[in-house]
């Protein structure tokens, strides 16, 4: 094992951790990838809880997700493909996550559009949160579901599955999943005690030119909307 990636691997884990801690997957969910200076990946391994990763468990894979280097019968989840098409589609992308939080999955399960800009925090970091098309998992359906969306969204959620968030390394990833997930929450609560007030778009506009001055990475929706009409 390189020793220059050591402090990746261990971050990874950390984070395949605190997903299984927080409650955003359960038995064998859930993958996470990070892509490496060559242009090849780590990735988890499919099979394994995300409490049980360790670092020499990850599996070194190329762009097509073929094993370079792992342990012994130990492969990419076959989810990969979805995380792939991130990578290839995305130059920018150095991270792929994918999880079931649960409020945040209740939305994508009810095909339910988080596209309110209704809390300051969730329009700078990620702005509006599509769900994508149903497509069956491993199967190239969920990578050509994700593909429109992932051209101006970080984040998005597939229909009747769970979330997907993109960054420029594995903690933005991590830090936009927790962000969606805790906004679903919010949304909910508002929705359940008489309806979200949302930003007027004068105001949104000012939010999203903030990025910039925060340093946020990545792409952004701006004020265009998925949302179908009731």
């Amino acid at each position: 094992m390189e020793l220059e990636y050591m402090e990746l691997r261990e971050q990874m884990c950390d984070i395949c951790h605190k997903m299984w801690q927080l409650g955003w997957v359960a038995a064998n969910d859930g993958n996470l990838s990070a892509k490496l200076p060559d242009g090849t990946f780590l990735a988890t391994p499919t099979g394994i809880s995300k409490s049980f990763i360790t670092p020499e468990k990850l599996v070194h894979i190329d762009a097509d997700g073929n094993v370079l280097d792992g342990l012994e019968g130990y492969r990419p989840s076959s989810e990969i493909k979805m995380h792939l098409r991130c990578y290839k589609d995305r130059d920018d992308v150095g991270a792929v996550l994918h999880a079931h939080p649960p409020v945040a999955t209740g939305f994508a399960v009810a095909n339910k559009h988080l596209d309110r800009y209704t809390m300051i925090e969730t329009v700078i970091a990620i702005g509006s949160i599509p769900v994508t098309p149903y497509g069956t998992p491993s199967t190239n359906e969920v990578p050509e579901a994700i593909a429109p969306y992932i051209q101006e969204h970080d984040v998005v959620l597939l229909a009747n599955h769970g979330a997907l968030a993109l960054g420029s390394d594995v903690v933005t990833a991590y830090y936009r999943m927790e962000t969606l997930e805790l906004y679903a929450k919010i949304s909910l609560v508002a929705h359940l005690i008489g309806g979200e007030k949302e930003i007027d778009k004068e105001n949104i506009d000012r939010l999203i030119s903030m990025r910039s001055q925060y340093g946020v990475t990545g792409k952004h929706p701006g004020f265009k909307r998925y949302r179908k009409e009731d």
